[in-house]
């Protein structure tokens, strides 16, 4: 199901959150697998037909980037429950590589299954761009919107 893009909040209050007048896009898929929520997901191209675009799994390791990352899961999720994934937008705690600075460009996948990296000139997928930098494995970023 798709989602608007409307903006929720604009009065300047003080209880802004994370999905909040940001533009976030969300979409509901079907897990495929195990997901945990900050996991890049993928569309997964080992269903037939339109289920390719229906599920989705833990973004598969691409070392340019994974050109089928859908986006970020919201929610952790096992196999054909329905999972809230970030389409474009801002969402926190992704699971990311070491050492990603902030306001780095980062592709999906690259190294490890289900994360961000830092990009580099070979990429030829980018998949969104960090607003922080990694801390714990984990980082607020920016999911560029694909489709």
């Amino acid at each position: 199901m798709a989602t608007n893009t409307i903006l929720q909040k604009l009065d300047g209050g003080s209880d802004f959150g994370a999905s909040t007048s940001h533009r976030r896009q969300t979409e509901t898929y079907i897990a495929s697998g195990t997901i945990t929520a900050g996991d890049v997901v993928a569309f997964d191209d080992g269903k037939t037909g339109a289920d390719r675009v229906l599920y989705v799994e833990q973004a598969a390791i691409n070392a340019t980037g994974n050109g089928l990352a859908a986006g970020v899961a919201l929610s952790d999720a096992e196999a054909d429950e329905p999972v809230e994934v970030v389409v474009a937008g801002y969402v926190e705690d992704v699971s990311c590589a070491g050492g990603v600075a902030t306001g780095t460009v980062v592709n999906a996948a690259g190294t490890a299954a289900g994360q961000v990296e830092a990009a580099v000139a070979a990429d030829t997928v980018v998949f969104g761009v960090t607003v922080e930098a990694e801390a714990a494995g984990r980082v607020d970023m920016i999911v560029y919107k694909r489709f």
